[in-house]
């Protein structure tokens, strides 16, 4: 077997622990649910599809736009950071092990004229600034049926990731220099060095970008995740769901979490659980709520990943580009690398 099969093998055996995961998790959600029961989710008021179809736009719009600020100084125009943006995305759903990342730090780092580090920063903050607003808004929102530990350590961890931010926001240069400061003084440990470099290089950015710029990404950030909302309020409405009015918001804030537990590409199965539980705490029928996250899940892995397809289609043909996918995915590292090492302070 060559090496590329070699590693196509490694990675199959690596996606196979998720795909069981997805597998127990649609059972799960779904399980007790008949045929007749699920034969009750139906279009009801249609007028509601135009909702959907512009959120949709209007949220990965911003999503485009929101990573074009953050890649302002390498100098990236905004149509080069939404194919490179889209692609990437509809690779993730797709392709195990989060590959459209790395795709989108290596493989286009060309295009975008940056360095893989430069773009990996960006990447660690897009994700930092989405975990906190989501975070936030399920806080906001879970169901009164939560256990009051759970709601505890909820609201703590959101306090504790509200300062987090803030001083990240407002005072990056500080941390930088006082991680930097620390580092020195600690023993190397390879698991913190690495989360150092990640942080540092995510704070590096900020501090580039500035305070002002800084508090427009958390803005852009909090209209992205209402723009979410919108669909599900929107979806919620087309089909005729009830719940009361925060339903739809928690069910977008844990769905996204979700992507954060092991499973299959796509969040297959969490994310059809995690919508199920929300809905159904605030009052939504279980039938309905179940088969409700299985078809709002396929919209939005349809919608994306074709909108990333065709752009990334229509790129290789415009740049005549014929070298077969799975040989440039052969070349990508299996994971995020450990970014350089920041300058240590004596």
């Amino acid at each position: 077997m060559t090496i590329a099969g070699h590693k196509r093998s490694r990675n199959l055996m690596r996606t196979l622990p998720g795909v069981l995961i997805s597998v127990f998790f649609l059972w799960y959600t779904f399980k007790g649910i008949s045929f007749e029961q699920m034969r009750s989710l139906r279009v009801v008021r249609p007028g509601w599809i135009a909702g959907v179809l512009a959120f949709t736009v209007l949220s990965y719009t911003l999503r485009c736009v929101r990573w074009t600020r953050m890649m302002r100084p390498t100098g990236a125009t905004f149509g080069v950071c939404a194919r490179v943006l889209m692609t990437s995305l509809a690779a993730n759903n797709i392709l195990p092990l989060r590959i459209g990342d790395i795709m989108r730090v290596f493989t286009y780092a060309g295009d975008l004229g940056a360095t893989p580090s430069a773009i990996l920063s960006t990447v660690i903050l897009e994700k930092l600034l989405d975990v906190f607003v989501l975070g936030l808004l399920f806080v906001m929102t879970m169901g009164f049926g939560m256990p009051r530990k759970v709601r505890v350590a909820a609201d703590a961890a959101l306090v504790v990731s509200s300062i987090g931010l803030l001083l990240c926001v407002f005072a990056a240069c500080w941390i930088g220099s006082s991680l930097r400061s620390l580092s020195a003084r600690l023993p190397d440990n390879s698991v913190m060095k690495k989360l150092e470099q990640w942080v540092l290089l995510a704070v590096d950015t900020l501090t580039q970008i500035g305070v002002a710029g800084s508090s427009l990404l958390l803005l852009q950030t909090a209209a992205i995740w209402a723009c979410e909302g919108l669909i599900y309020v929107s979806a919620m409405m087309l089909f005729a769901i009830v719940s009361d009015s925060r339903g739809p918001w928690e069910a977008v804030s844990f769905g996204n979490l979700s992507y954060l537990l092991p499973s299959s590409p796509g969040a297959i199965g969490t994310f059809e659980w995690a919508l199920k539980t929300s809905l159904v705490s605030h009052g939504a029928p279980d039938a309905q709520a179940a088969l409700f996250g299985l078809v709002l899940h396929a919209w939005l892995l349809i919608s994306v990943t074709g909108a990333g397809g065709i752009t990334f289609m229509v790129h290789r043909a415009r740049v005549h580009n014929h070298k077969p996918l799975l040989d440039s995915i052969d070349t990508l590292p299996s994971e995020l690398p450990l970014p350089p090492p920041p300058p240590r302070v004596d």
